[in-house]
């Protein structure tokens, strides 16, 4: 089964691909979609909707995963970023009806064991978990490839995490 994880974002979108070889994830690829402050808002979604629908084509995966979005604060933020990530749901689900999410402190419980842990723990277990030589960058692969990993490890549980 190959997963593709997105770590949703408007300037900065990260993806991530990993296959479930004989019960273990095994690295594909990984990589970000950017977009640019200069570039109109809704251009910069067009950009990212067709930037999504090469990394299906190119990709082929079997279930796709989200990172759901977490703000504190910034409204503003959350809005734009909620917008880029509808663009990508949007055409995830034209490919698949297999799209599932999970939270962040989901995502560092299952990578790490603990649900606060910090960005760089997680990034050392995906290293160590893949076989990497080095850990995937920029950070918001990195959270790609995470919640790749944790749907990978999700097997049959999985099904709880699926988009409604």
């Amino acid at each position: 089964m190959r997963i593709l994880g997105i770590d949703p974002g408007l300037a900065t979108m990260g993806w991530g691909v990993v296959d479930m070889v004989g019960g273990n994830p095994s690295y594909i690829a990984h990589g970000v979609i950017t977009t640019t402050p200069d570039t109109a808002f809704p251009q910069r979604l067009v950009s990212i909707r067709r930037d999504v629908e090469a990394l299906l084509s190119t990709y082929l995966p079997d279930e796709i995963v989200f990172e759901e979005l977490f703000f504190a604060r910034n409204v503003t933020t959350a809005f734009t970023v909620g917008a880029a990530r509808g663009v990508a749901i949007t055409a995830c689900a034209a490919y698949t009806n297999q799209l599932f999410e999970y939270t962040p402190m989901q995502i560092k419980q299952a990578v790490v064991g603990y649900g606060h842990a910090e960005k760089h723990q997680v990034q050392q277990m995906l290293k160590m978990i893949l076989r990497l030589s080095e850990i995937p960058r920029p950070d918001d692969a990195a959270d790609a490839v995470a919640a790749a990993v944790t749907h990978a490890h999700a097997g049959r549980a999985s099904d709880q995490f699926r988009m409604k």
